[in-house]
């Protein structure tokens, strides 16, 4: 087989979304004539722990680490955060953003170029280049953000020659929180020269949407393509699909103040009132960080006594809540960028054929393939009429037992069809087909 030296700073134990791009590429590569090379932080500061991924890690596969140095335990020593809240409050928070915070954000966008793991850029550039000298790749494969991985790619490749696939989950200067990390003018001209060095080195750029692979060509990539993330037909196998007694809206992962639902939760408050049964039947199901102001609607509004928060729980739980839900909350980050924003939690929520509440843009990418498959409805945040509609209609069609959706044709997004891209993307660029 043919080799891909795959540069990644989240690999197992990292728990959340961030891990799976890399490691279900890694886990089906062989299928497909390649062999991965792993090189991962031996001492990350992932924000929590999921042991269960180890599973999908290939027996007997190369994994090389090396110490990487971040300043996330001195961020929370200095503003008090909790130990398990997200590695900086650009995210969702457990309090207001105070001068700690802000100082913070502006340290991590100005000094840390282009991501707050950059120390690690040189150690590594230096350690590969030995390794691969005595253990020739094919190809080199990386994923960002962060973009510490692709600037090590990015080096790399042009040290040895080896031809790079650089792929993205999330865009770098046009990604939506770019702008929150106040970034002075000389730091952002760095950011751009990177990722215009990124642009004309890599020999095949994939990312996570359609409408973002335009949006990196317009500002100079090439030979750009969608490669989705996927969802893994082997996470479902042993789930119960049974639906849940309780009338569940379920929403696994971050729940930022970037995605707060306001008219959703004043929609459920009125039911409570209006419909006899609702309030005692309604359950919002909550797994992963979620936003203060978050909490604050919903205590505003009366539903304090329907949530059930479950903090950060394993993936395999994670999909278990999600194929027993009633409706599956998506909503999508209200930003410039959020046409493209497709959240990875989309294609379990499809794969588990449950009803789908995206909330965002109608015409986005995520509504295109929510209306392709047919599993639910986008829906404007701040349309209350349409939102109260399809709760309505959602919650009549639980009392009768009847809110399965019909099981749409899904299999185009699966990891393995995925890295099927990769590896064809793959054999191109190590034949220099490209």
């Amino acid at each position: 087989m043919k080799k891909v030296l795959i540069i990644t700073y989240y690999w197992p134990p990292a728990g959340g979304i961030g891990v799976l791009r890399c490691l279900k590429f890694a886990k089906y590569l062989r299928k497909f004539g390649w062999e991965p090379v792993i090189y991962a932080p031996e001492n990350a500061s992932y924000p929590y722990l999921d042991k269960t991924n180890e599973k999908d890690i290939p027996q007997g596969i190369t994994i090389l680490k090396t110490p990487i140095s971040e300043p996330f335990g001195l961020f929370k020593k200095l503003s008090g955060r909790k130990k398990n809240d997200a590695a900086n409050p650009v995210y969702a928070r457990d309090k207001k953003v105070g001068l700690i915070d802000d100082l913070a954000i502006w340290i991590r966008g100005n000094f840390f170029i282009p991501d707050a793991r950059s120390r690690w850029i040189k150690p590594s550039v230096k350690y590969l280049v030995k390794y691969l000298k005595e253990n020739p790749v094919d190809a080199i494969l990386t994923d960002g953000p962060p973009h510490t991985n692709t600037v090590i790619g990015c080096r790399v490749s042009q040290k040895t020659g080896i031809p790079w696939l650089a792929d993205f989950q999330d865009p770098w200067t046009q990604v939506d929180y770019y702008k929150m990390f106040k970034i002075s003018k000389w730091a952002d001209k760095k950011h751009r020269k990177l990722e215009q060095e990124a642009f004309a080195t890599a020999k095949k750029i994939t990312i996570a949407s359609p409408t973002w692979a335009k949006d990196l060509e317009s500002i100079g990539a090439k030979n750009v393509d969608t490669v989705y993330y996927g969802y893994d037909e082997d996470d479902f196998i042993n789930l119960d699909f049974t639906p849940d007694n309780d009338f569940s809206i379920v929403h696994a992962g971050l729940l930022g103040y970037d995605r707060k639902p306001d008219v959703l939760f004043e929609v459920l408050s009125e039911l409570k009132k209006e419909i006899p049964g609702f309030s005692e039947k309604l359950k919002l199901k909550f797994a992963g960080n979620i936003d203060f102001s978050v909490k604050e609607v919903l205590k505003e509004k009366g539903l304090e006594e329907n949530l059930v928060e479950l903090g950060n729980i394993t993936k395999p739980e994670a999909l278990q809540l999600t194929v027993k839900a009633h409706i599956l909350l998506l909503p999508l980050n209200k930003a410039d960028n959020v046409m493209g924003r497709i959240p990875g939690k989309i294609y379990e929520n499809l794969r588990a054929y449950r009803p789908i509440l995206a909330l965002g843009p109608k015409n986005s990418d995520v509504d295109k393939i929510i209306t392709k498959v047919g599993a639910g409805k986008t829906i404007e945040y701040e349309d209350f009429k349409e939102t109260r509609d399809f709760i309505v209609n959602k919650y009549n069609l639980f009392l009768e037992g009847k809110n399965f959706i019909e099981k749409g044709e899904v299999s185009y997004l699966s990891n393995e069809n995925q890295t099927k891209k990769i590896a064809e993307y793959l054999n191109k660029i190590s034949n220099h087909e490209v």
